[in-house]
């Protein structure tokens, strides 16, 4: 609802105000009587007085500013949309140990803070679905230049409104015990130039006061040195010769070529200048951009000090951890690992086993590889042919009495088969992809006693004989060769794929797309020409057919081991973190890992790559996963699987507000899953937000859990699926089920999608708790009115509504009526006639009717 003029919390006479600055006035004197006993990190108000910004004000009256200005009658409020943001810029950066917030009667239900150091990578330092309103004291830690609110989930109808923004911290940085030794001295110094062959960069730091480094007559210039190890920097020292710097920063990295702002000045004074600078870093860089003479930039010494000694980087590479299991054709009782590890896996749906079988290049006879829960089998070869297995690869349903509906987490990749009876079995359902794989022969989708199905996704794959669909209620096939596909249920999909059925929809249920628009292939672990693990990063193809590997190996680029991180038992996320900030990749090993604390992938193109469904558990609420909004990261092979405390997001790509394009390396998401409930209960507000553009979405599963552990309509709360603010962005194998709101919710313009499965939650209540305003029921995929362009081919969504088979939908897909949004081969289904659907799309399509879970079907809208 939409007010013009503001009424309720936000009316106040003269003498109400007045009142209220006299009881604040109490508050804020007991707050700060409250701070000053917290310790040492919290002693300092920072904030008072200093750059305030805000994503948006109410009015003239409420600006950013009057949150810091230390006038308990002032505020700052925003606009009545989620989400929104206050900034503080604390001019330097400190150690902030406590933020306080006053909230006016609008406050935030859910919100975050975090903290920077350079404005654009960000920690979370707290966050809560529980905000209560009033005045909110909260312990943070961490080394900030900026501190930022941002509010996700208002408590009711207004903006967020906040009279004051506190933080505190020490001015010391990193607080009192910063060293006295220089830690500088004597290491290795580099710099853009130098005067003559007298005044090097080592003259700087080599302790003796009477050398000098100095450079040519021209800005901007720099000057840095490698401290040999990660340290806590805390102090900066500089001695200026008579050419000193007026404006200068000093910027901190642990790679070398990533780098924070750690301090910067327009004012420098020459002489010997004492700076708080506080971060962790090994390499330490001084730039000088406006001269104070017409000389170059002259220092006799650039020390630095340290607290608490050094910090030894994280080292790249290493041995894979005990459940990744690599095996040759010369292993001994190969078949009896293997069947051991299924025996363990079969029935394992949320057990805590992970498992990667890794399988060198050569020819195995003989081997039937069954893969149960968790388990993911790969070739070490470059292509799939350099693994042969004369034998099979199989995914049955024997645990589940032929039911392969549930044979979820599990993949296979990168490998060639000779089934040993013309065929090979693979009966999954959602999370189980197959990926680089030659079949010679055909490829059977369900189970031995052909029960249901409901699956799948296969992409960069040859098949020679024909792929038997049968039962599988759904099926996108990407970018592949095929000897012929037999049958289709509900919803059969293939972009780019030779050998595809001829476009049929509705009937037979084929949606067939000549190319795929933007195939960007899966990174995968493979065994490069030295013998040594590396990892293969497929190229970005456009309107895509066929395999990539058709004519020689996939182009693409190769990172050694080295340069990842290898993710095992034990790591924490503050390691990951910094083995991030250090310019390494990820590589996480088979294994459950709890997060405390965001992982921040800032760098542009940083692999972050899973083996064995490796899974990430966030602790306390935080978001376990964020990607900035840079150039083509990679991130694939994970389930991220919710804590019991609500998380924002379970998975960020971006940030609100994003406007960067990425069209010519766009961040790419493979085969990762989010999981709410089903391990025990847990709770999300989305399960993947997409801000940047152009992201490729390539096959994920997003599940609110409709069964296991911790389940039910209050136990395992999540409101939305994807939610897509990002233009341009492509999903290619979207899964999306049982959010309680929009299972799909897309904002940007110029998204498309190819493929689209959902059920709607089963366990809603009642009619009311799924009412969407005057709308009956929230749609499956929502394009929003303000979107002007948007297209998707192949969508379906079915509705099981067991705890109430009256409920009714409108309709499974909700979309603006404009020239620019195009929706095709569109199916509702109600699952026996429990609960139906009036529409298919908006008011069009026929309505489901009675038992016979017959698909509503629209082809072509508008």
């Amino acid at each position: 609802m939409h007010v013009s003029a503001r009424s309720g919390p936000h009316r106040r006479t003269a003498a109400n105000l007045s009142v209220a600055a006299v009881i604040l006035s109490l508050l804020v004197g007991l707050t700060l009587v409250a701070s000053a006993g917290r310790g040492q990190a919290a002693s300092t108000l920072l904030s008072q007085g200093k750059a305030a910004t805000a994503s948006s004000q109410e009015n003239g009256g409420t600006p950013a500013s009057a949150a810091v200005d230390g006038d308990a009658t002032t505020r700052w409020s925003s606009a009545a949309t989620d989400p929104q943001w206050l900034q503080v810029d604390l001019g330097a950066v400190h150690a902030v140990g406590q933020v306080v917030v006053k909230w006016e009667a609008a406050y935030a239900k859910a919100y975050e803070i975090a903290l920077s150091q350079d404005g654009n990578a960000w920690t979370t330092a707290y966050s809560t679905t529980t905000g209560a309103g009033g005045t909110e004291t909260l312990a943070v830690a961490g080394n900030a230049r900026y501190v930022r609110l941002t509010g996700t989930q208002r408590a009711m109808g207004y903006g967020y409104s906040v009279f004051e923004f506190q933080v505190y911290g020490d001015t010391g940085g990193s607080g009192s015990n910063c060293g006295t030794d220089n830690a500088a001295k004597g290491h290795a110094a580099t710099a853009s130039s130098q005067e003559n062959g007298g005044t090097p960069a080592s003259a700087a730091v080599d302790g003796d006061a009477s050398t000098r480094w100095s450079s040519a007559a021209t800005d901007p210039q720099w000057i840095q040195v490698d401290l040999g190890a990660a340290m806590s920097v805390c102090q900066v020292v500089l001695q200026w010769e008579t050419a000193y710097a007026k404006a200068y920063q000093i910027a901190l990295s642990n790679d070398g070529t990533n780098w924070t702002t750690a301090y910067s000045t327009t004012t420098g004074a020459g002489g010997t200048e004492t700076l708080t600078v506080a971060g962790n870093a090994r390499y330490l860089r001084l730039t000088g951009t406006q001269r104070g003479t017409g000389y170059g930039y002259s220092l006799w010494e650039l020390q630095v000090h340290t607290s608490g000694g050094s910090t030894p980087p994280v080292q790249g590479g290493g041995d894979l951890g005990p459940n990744v299991l690599v095996f040759d054709p010369s292993t001994p009782n190969l078949q009896g690992q293997l069947d051991a590890v299924f025996q363990q896996q079969e029935r394992a749906q949320f057990g805590a086993g992970r498992y990667q079988i890794l399988l060198k290049p050569g020819t195995y006879s003989g081997l039937n590889a069954q893969i149960g829960f968790y388990t993911s089998i790969s070739g070490l070869g470059q292509d799939p042919d350099d693994v042969l297995i004369n034998g099979d690869i199989t995914v049955d349903a024997g645990w589940n009495a032929g039911n392969a509906t549930l044979n979820f987490w599990r993949s296979a990749e990168n490998m060639a088969l000779n089934p040993v009876s013309g065929t090979d079995r693979w009966a999954v359902a959602q999370a189980a992809p197959f990926r680089r794989m030659d079949v010679r022969g055909g490829l059977n989708l369900d189970s031995a006693s052909y029960g249901w199905a409901s699956g799948g996704y296969i992409a960069d794959s040859r098949i020679s004989g024909q792929v038997g669909n049968y039962a599988q209620q759904q099926f996108y096939t990407r970018d592949s060769a095929i000897g012929g596909w037999s049958n289709g249920v509900w919803n059969q999909v293939f972009s780019g794929v030779q050998g595809a059925p001829a476009q049929g929809f509705p009937n037979p249920t084929y949606t067939t797309l000549d190319t795929t628009p933007e195939s960007i292939e899966k990174p995968y672990l493979y065994l490069d020409g030295t013998g040594n693990y590396s990892v293969f990063v497929p190229a970005k193809r456009t309107n895509a057919r066929g395999v990539s590997w058709a004519n020689g190996h996939t182009p693409g680029t190769s990172i050694p081991l080295s340069r990842f991180y290898v993710v095992k038992a034990g790591a924490t996320a503050a390691t990951i973190n910094a083995a991030l900030a250090q310019g390494l990749n990820l590589l996480f090993t088979p294994g459950i890992y709890h997060v405390d604390q965001t992982i921040n992938v800032t760098r542009p193109d940083t692999v972050v790559l899973g083996l064995g469904e490796a899974t990430v558990v966030p602790d306390n609420g935080v978001v376990p996963l964020k990607v900035a909004d840079v150039d083509g990261v990679r991130v694939a092979g994970l389930l991220l699987d919710a804590g019991p405390v609500s998380s924002p997001q379970m998975i960020q790509i971006g940030a609100p507000g994003s406007n960067v394009g990425h069209a010519n390396d766009p961040t790419v998401i493979q085969d990762v899953y989010v999981r709410i409930g089903g391990a025990g209960r847990a709770a999300a507000g989305t399960a993947m937000e997409v801000d940047s553009n152009d992201t490729v979405i390539d096959h994920t599963w997003l599940w609110r859990a409709d069964h296991g552990d911790g389940v039910g309509w209050n136990d395992n709360p999540a409101d939305y699926g994807l939610v897509v603010r990002g233009n341009n962005v492509l999903a290619t194998g979207l899964f999306s089920e049982h959010f309680k709101k929009y299972d799909v919710d897309w904002f940007g313009n110029g998204g498309r999608t190819l493929f689209f499965q959902n059920e709607k939650a089963y366990d809603a209540p009642n009619q009311a708790s799924v009412q969407n305003g005057a709308t009956l029921g929230f749609a499956a995929y929502k394009v929003e009115n303000s979107v002007t362009s948007h297209e998707a081919w192949g969508l379906g969504s079915y509705c099981n509504y067991t705890a109430d088979t009256s409920i009714r939908q409108d309709h499974g897909f909700e979309v603006p009526v404009t020239p620019g949004v195009r929706m095709h081969d569109l199916s509702v289904v109600s699952l026996a006639g429990d609960g139906e659907f009036n529409h298919v799309i908006n008011d069009v399509g026929p309505p489901t009717v009675g038992t016979a879970t017959v698909p509503s079907t629209v082809t072509d809208y508008p």
